[in-house]
């Protein structure tokens, strides 16, 4: 039989024992959503756990894809295996990043250590919120320790994807944009570590200092922890070593002030509600009718009827 025709939990057994089409094939699955992906949640759930999860995020063209591909790079000559779940803004029919930015990878993709898969922001039925977790939830499932997510882009999607992981890093370059736009991108609130990358260019001791003065004008500046600003080269591994005694110096924080525990139960307590908001949504749908309910969206954005009516009429249905 096929791995396509195999069932979820011959998947998961095969990939928990190092198939790395079985896993592939698994977070497909996820990827689609459905009675499916919700099994493998079932598998991956009670023994998941034991993973860390590193999310690396920055504008386009900060050089995140170099800077992730460095740090593979590192942990490898550490002999540690890494898995990177890369979030792409891009359809995977276009290509667009995967082909582009991500080319710089492809060192580490005949490298059985190392597991690459990019997930594309458009086209998640399940919702890319859901299936992000769920993917790294696997990847710890059948073994990988260290887990990379890197995003593409800052948008609100991208930015609270990276959040969510156990230690945040944030990538800009020299001359980076203004403070209020960083703001806005929500960047100052998940950042655990800058990195200045492109280190070598001019601009990079500016830089740092407007980050200081933001650091300074934020509550982040009162915190136990401050957000460390490392300069790197990524093209040239430079401060890729600092880089990560640096995520490991977060790591033993944040375990011995609890903050980990803290972060998880938190982002556990996300997840759960919003299965239940989507699952609530799903069955309304169904029981209302798809014509009923867009011919009720219409009416919002028409302003014929306000959002709370509609709503009420939306989860009628399921007495909610």
């Amino acid at each position: 039989m096929s791995r396509r025709h195999l069932p979820v939990a011959a998947l998961f057994e095969a990939a928990t024992a190092g198939d790395r089409a079985a896993l592939a094939r698994l977070l497909s699955l996820l990827e689609r959503g459905g009675a499916e992906a919700r099994d493998i949640g079932r598998l991956t759930y009670p023994v998941a756990g034991r993973g860390y999860t590193v999310g690396l995020t920055g504008a386009p063209g900060a050089g995140k894809s170099t800077l992730t591909s460095a740090t593979i790079g590192h942990l490898r000559s550490m002999g540690e295996e890494v898995a990177v779940l890369a979030i792409d803004p891009s359809s995977p029919f276009t290509g667009g990043a995967i082909l582009g930015d991500r080319v710089r990878m492809q060192d580490h993709a005949t490298d059985p250590g190392v597991f690459i898969r990019s997930m594309a922001t458009r086209g998640h039925l399940g919702g890319l919120s859901l299936a992000t977790p769920e993917a790294v939830r696997l990847l710890d499932a059948v073994g990988k320790r260290w887990i990379l997510v890197e995003t593409v882009g800052v948008g609100q999607v991208e930015v609270e994807i990276a959040g969510k992981a156990d230690t945040t890093v944030v990538v800009v370059n020299p001359g980076w944009g203004d403070s209020v736009q960083a703001n806005k991108a929500g960047l100052m609130e998940i950042a655990d570590i800058f990195v200045i990358n492109k280190a070598d260019r001019k601009g990079t001791e500016e830089t740092r200092r407007d980050l200081e003065g933001m650091l300074e004008l934020s509550d982040l500046a009162h915190d136990a922890w401050r957000p460390p600003i490392i300069a790197a080269v990524a093209t040239e591994r430079r401060g890729v070593d600092e880089l990560w005694s640096t995520v490991l110096a977060h790591r033993d924080f944040i375990s011995s002030t609890h903050e980990l525990e803290r972060r998880r139960e938190f982002r556990l307590r996300e997840e759960l509600r919003e299965i239940v908001a989507r699952r609530l949504e799903q069955r309304a749908r169904v029981v209302l009718g798809d014509d009923r309910w867009t011919e009720l969206q219409r009416g919002v954005v028409g302003h014929h009827i306000d959002p709370w009516s509609a709503a009420d009429e939306m989860l009628g249905p399921v007495g909610a």
